[in-house]
């Protein structure tokens, strides 16, 4: 399947990249985010079965400014960090490190503290454990340093029984899987990462971003809501009650969302080089496409990253409906989130992550397809961004031979 360089224009900005013969249509919605979505940096990329077969960008690098984003530009992808870090005690359960029916207790003795002594890891990963708030939010020195931060989590009590239910751990995430797998690995998430995944794969993809990259990563922004007439994006109007929940200081939703607080600044260079495998992760395009990629098979020459059967992981459901976050219903395998309403992704064997505001990071199993897309324009969608649902609908009509 050949590949040939393009270079369109649309609301004057240049579309650079390749696309392979049959994939045009993803191309022609990468540009209709910028002509009809406000769109103002963005890449995307898609593999099919190890194959790079999309590799766009396009716009300026910072949401803000006039320098236009290259090939190499990496952005903030909130949490389709989370996609990347699920592979961690998936990666360790293969290799037989970890028990994904133990307690977390047997590997983290601390965590047993305040009626946790029963949660398992399989939970854990599920957003399971009951413990998607601190009582206390954390300050961003707090929060960044390791010990401080799972000293916390461990002594946080569950606001529901862990097990009877599911809820987005949105941020403390973050620190359940860091305690967890520097506890089996003696390394933190950032350094296992980096050492098993991205320096193997040859990833433009970091969990606590080295000084030396900084000078790749666009400043993130909101940018303005727009969704054109006959789209056929997903209507992301929320509930009555999810609407409040974001604003009533009291609710598990508003408390999930803020448990660093203040709000930190994500572009902060002390917020992207945090080990943050829930929300702080800084990557291209084309490396989530090519992670994601590698866990279906090899990649360039790669070896792959999943057996079949962790593959089969992946896309197990462990956990759907009421989300006791969220509020919407909800899909969750072991730190994967799945197909479904809230979050579509290509079918019912995807499994990935996307990340509030906007990028998105998945595998198709059954489809042979990964995709990876990172923008520097944030609006206020959570799972279901418009940009990224308008391009894996062109995935799709491809991939099944609707164009």
């Amino acid at each position: 399947m050949g590949a040939g360089r393009t270079k369109g224009r649309v609301a004057q900005v240049d579309v650079q990249g390749t696309v392979a013969a049959g994939w045009e249509p993803v191309r022609d919605a990468f540009l209709r985010n910028f002509e009809q979505r406000g769109e103002r940096g963005a890449a995307v990329a898609v593999h099919r079965d190890g194959e790079k077969v999309v590799d766009l960008w396009a716009g300026t690098k910072d949401v803000d400014g006039q320098d236009p984003w290259t090939e190499d530009t990496a952005q903030v992808v909130r949490s389709a960090t989370k996609g990347v870090a699920a592979a961690v005690p998936l990666l360790l359960h293969q290799r037989g490190l970890l028990d994904l029916d133990a307690p977390v207790a047997a590997y983290w003795p601390e965590f047993k503290a305040a009626g946790k002594d029963g949660v398992t890891v399989r939970q854990l990963l599920a957003h399971r454990a009951g413990v998607p708030v601190l009582d206390r939010p954390l300050t961003l020195a707090e929060a960044v340093d390791l010990p401080t931060a799972t000293a916390a989590i461990s002594a946080q009590a569950p606001v529901w029984e862990p097990g009877t239910a599911h809820g987005y751990h949105a941020h403390t995430f973050s620190w359940l899987l860091s305690g967890l797998v520097h506890r089996v690995t003696g390394r933190t998430i950032g350094r296992w990462v980096a050492e098993e995944i991205t320096d193997p794969l040859g990833l433009d993809l970091w969990i606590g971003l080295p000084d030396a990259e900084a000078h790749r990563v666009g400043r993130l922004g909101p940018v303005e809501e727009i969704e054109p007439p006959g789209s056929g994006a997903l209507k992301l109007r929320p509930k009555r009650s999810v609407t409040e929940a974001y604003q009533d200081p009291n609710s598990l939703t508003r408390r999930a969302f803020g448990v660093i607080d203040p709000k930190p600044d994500e572009n902060d260079p002390v917020y992207r080089a945090a080990e943050l495998p829930g929300s702080a992760g800084v990557a291209t395009a084309r490396a989530l496409s090519r992670f994601y990629a590698a866990t279906l098979g090899p990649v360039d020459g790669a070896g792959r990253l999943f057996t079949p059967d962790t593959v089969t992981l992946a896309r197990t459901e462990e956990s759907a409906g009421a989300d006791k976050v969220l509020l919407v219903g909800t899909r969750f395998g072991l730190g994967h989130m799945l197909h479904g309403p809230a979050s579509p992704l290509l079918g019912p064997s995807s499994y990935g992550h996307p990340g509030r505001g906007g990028s998105l990071g998945f595998a198709d199993p059954d489809a042979g397809i990964a995709f990876g897309y990172v923008t520097n324009g944030m609006r206020k969608t959570v799972t279901a961004d418009p940009r990224a649902q308008s391009l894996v609908r062109a995935v799709g009509a491809v991939v099944n031979g609707a164009v």
